[in-house]
């Protein structure tokens, strides 16, 4: 149970980083932001490692022994922070929290089938689901603004 509550704050958080990240971007530029996030994050686990039981006390002949693609996430993580920062100001972050999942979902299902794992229906119905509604409240909301705009005509 604690694992669910732990997540569901996560999710809370991420989208809260993405909005004080892009805000940064926006001020000081997309990779000037997405430098400073990683310096930030960099400053946050160094402290961390100080002051707690952990350490950096590890072998760099162990490192050699972990496969390239395993330090790919750090690439991949400065790839995601620059494109979150470039999005969110143009497209509502509720938008942008959607399609990022709709991105998660697929890539989900493909790393599960490629790697033997079983890909359920529900899963990509409810992500279908997800697709419809976003797509549906994408109109209803262009609509509105049609309307709106039409109604501020002289």
């Amino acid at each position: 149970m604690i694992y669910i509550i732990l997540a569901f704050i996560t999710g809370g958080l991420v989208i809260l980083s993405m909005i004080l990240n892009s805000g940064l971007a926006k001020r000081i530029g997309v990779f000037q932001g997405t430098f400073i996030n990683f310096i930030v994050g960099l400053s946050f686990i160094s402290l961390a490692l100080l002051t707690t039981n952990n350490s950096m006390d590890f072998s760099f002949n162990n490192l050699s022994t972990v496969p390239f693609w395993a330090y790919l996430g750090g690439a991949i993580g400065v790839l995601v922070v620059a494109t979150t920062n470039t999005i969110i100001p143009k497209i509502p972050t509720i938008y942008s929290t959607l399609l990022i999942f709709i991105g998660q979902l697929l890539a989900a299902s493909i790393i599960d089938y490629f790697t033997g794992h079983l890909v359920s229906k529900w899963k990509i119905i409810g992500g279908l689901f997800i697709v419809s509604g976003l797509l549906y409240n994408s109109y209803i909301d262009k609509s509105q603004k049609d309307q709106n705009q039409l109604l501020d005509l002289p």
